[in-house]
């Protein structure tokens, strides 16, 4: 798999009926290797390690609804309150991150309203800050700190 814009860490990749895997620790399972799993699985380590977002109150695949249909968030991050604090959505790094991408986040935000948005292909990162009393968003420099999105 290709090198990330992100820390390394100790991958858990295995073969399972033929497939090859790797470990989701918050899922607790095996999941296919794919390209966007590859960035899922190291940029959630980089949220863990690097910046203190706690395991407990992360998600991956969370099933929303969106006008009837089933749509899937890549990860949400949590408070303490268990409100929705952060949508993170990956792709492929070959994936261009675009309107289009930010325009699929956007409409899962129509469900949870939360207060970060993410969009990460492994080599670019994106954090918007919503202002809903604007109706505008402000982009930032980095990714923030758990107690900052929950402050």
């Amino acid at each position: 798999m290709q090198h990330l814009n992100l820390p390394e860490y100790d991958i858990k990749i295995a073969e399972k009926e033929g497939k090859t895997v790797i470990l989701d620790n918050l899922r607790s399972c095996y999941v296919a290797l794919t390209p966007e799993e590859w960035v899922r699985q190291h940029f959630v380590h980089f949220l863990l390690e690097q910046l203190n977002y706690p395991a407990s109150l992360m998600a991956n695949e969370v099933s929303i609804n969106l006008n009837g249909m089933k749509r899937r968030c890549d990860t949400v991050v949590y408070d303490r309150t268990l409100l929705p604090r952060m949508i993170i959505e990956y792709k492929a790094p070959n994936v261009k991150i675009d309107r289009n991408v930010f325009a699929q986040i956007s409409r899962y935000n129509i469900v949870l309203r939360v207060d970060y948005l993410v969009i990460s292909n492994g080599m670019q990162h994106y954090c918007c800050k919503m202002d809903y009393e604007n109706n505008s968003f402000t982009f930032l420099n980095e990714i923030p700190k758990y107690e900052i999105i929950t402050a």
